[in-house]
């Protein structure tokens, strides 16, 4: 199992977990009952119950970079680009835009 803690400008938004079911992404309730929350993506707006999905959900694998970045992850890192959570993890620690994401 893999968990990342997603983070929104700097405020801890919520957990992803890969397990052998697939993804799942849940709002921290503290962030949802906090001013400052806002939805990490239009597709997921904020709510009490976990995103489930069988892959990893769009928004994240929007944030894994592409062409020769991706090459030269899987390359440093020798990570699978199949292994969509593994680049996440490795990719995604300072994002451009307002998410980022933190291994756990």
């Amino acid at each position: 199992m893999k968990q990342a803690k997603i983070f929104m400008y700097n405020h801890s938004a919520g957990i992803l977990t890969e397990d052998e079911n697939g993804y799942t992404f849940a709002y921290d309730p503290d962030y949802l009952a906090s001013e400052v929350a806002e939805p990490i993506s239009f597709t997921m707006p904020l709510r009490d119950e976990p995103y489930i999905s069988g892959v990893l959900h769009p928004f994240f694998d929007g944030l894994i970079p592409e062409g020769w970045l991706l090459d030269i992850a899987e390359k440093n890192w020798k990570i699978n680009n199949r292994d969509r959570m593994s680049l996440l993890l490795a990719c995604c620690k300072d994002c451009i835009g307002a998410v980022s994401v933190q291994s756990i």
